[in-house]
């Protein structure tokens, strides 16, 4: 009899072809991983889990005797129970130094999308409305030359000063919990404290991991203290964020407009009222979403995952003191 592995939210299944012939697999998308019976009779023999954002906490972890590693499809991993899988002996693992150019690609994207306009002005034109030429209402806001807040300087973070730096002639202020002195040395980033970022830049671009600490770590107080022609944009997590506050700041016009690539509940409902503003541009979590960079980490996943089973040492162990 095969040994079993669940494949949860992983959607280049492809890749799982190299351990096919050793597990049996299976797949489960769009479940609720809490209620689907067939998900939770899996869970009883799964030795291995790989996947996207599944919630792996105790109640899951008693369901599952036999697990010994769960591998994320992804960077991030606040989604694991770290403490109480190292306490049951289990790995677990991410896809790190895969999707930082891609996602940084994306985030400056939504933030030139902003500043430009570009879908409220795609759909002016769609909708037939361009008839004459375009009056100082319709008009955007530069990008070069100006200056860029990051909050976040970890790899992405580097990579979109990187891209407003050498590409776009930005100034760069950063915030964050140590000081990158690369990202000074290359791209002349200032660091400083979070209130003179958000004082004095004219794009705040939110990209730290999702922490107790990060939590609405930008809320009213924050968008008080932002230029009101300043566009925020995150490309964090949805919860780094408190919406009522954005909201509330994009009514009262106290910032220009907003780039999001991220919310706090995710699929976004249709009626959200973000998705009322003209000047917010929304994108459904793209960061990484190419196929080439989507290929790349579903591979890596599933070698953690091999590794981890055949009793190596997965090559992105998140919680190394297991193997004590």
């Amino acid at each position: 009899m095969k040994r079993k592995i669940i494949a949860y939210n992983f959607a280049l299944t492809e890749t799982l072809e190299k351990v096919a012939e050793t597990f049996d697999i299976e797949i489960f998308n769009g479940i609720n991983p809490k209620k689907d019976p067939d998900f939770l009779h899996a869970l009883k023999e799964a030795e291995g889990i790989v996947g996207l954002a599944l919630p792996v906490d105790q109640e899951l972890l008693n369901r599952a005797p036999k697990l010994k590693i769960v591998s994320n499809n992804s960077t991030g991993y606040n989604n694991l129970s770290i403490a109480e899988m190292t306490k049951r002996g289990i790995m677990g693992t991410n896809t790190p130094g895969v999707l930082e150019d891609t996602t940084a690609d994306a985030i400056f994207g939504i933030l030139l999308a902003a500043a430009r306009r570009i879908p409220e002005l795609d759909h002016f034109v769609k909708s037939g409305n361009w008839k004459q030429h375009l009056t100082t209402e319709q008009y955007a806001i530069n990008v070069h030359h100006k200056t860029l807040g990051i909050i976040g300087m970890g790899k992405i973070g580097s990579a979109i000063a990187k891209r407003a730096h050498l590409g776009f002639d930005m100034n760069i202020l950063y915030h964050n919990r140590t000081r990158n002195i690369v990202a000074e040395e290359t791209y002349n980033a200032t660091y400083c404290n979070l209130e003179i970022l958000l004082k004095e830049s004219d794009f705040v671009c939110l990209m730290t991991p999702l922490t107790s600490e990060t939590e609405n770590l930008i809320g009213e107080r924050e968008f008080h203290l932002m230029k009101k022609s300043c566009i925020f944009v995150n490309g964090s997590r949805g919860k780094t964020v408190d919406e009522e506050a954005l909201i509330a700041a994009l009514t009262n016009k106290e910032i220009y407009g907003a780039a999001l690539d991220v919310f706090r509940t995710e699929p976004v409902q249709h009626d959200h009222p973000i998705l009322q503003f003209p000047n917010v541009v929304t994108t459904p979590h793209i960061g990484s979403s190419t196929y080439e960079t989507e290929l790349k980490m579903a591979e890596l996943a599933v070698d953690n995952l091999q590794a981890g089973l055949s009793g190596k040492r997965p090559r992105n162990l998140i919680n190394p003191e297991v193997l004590n």
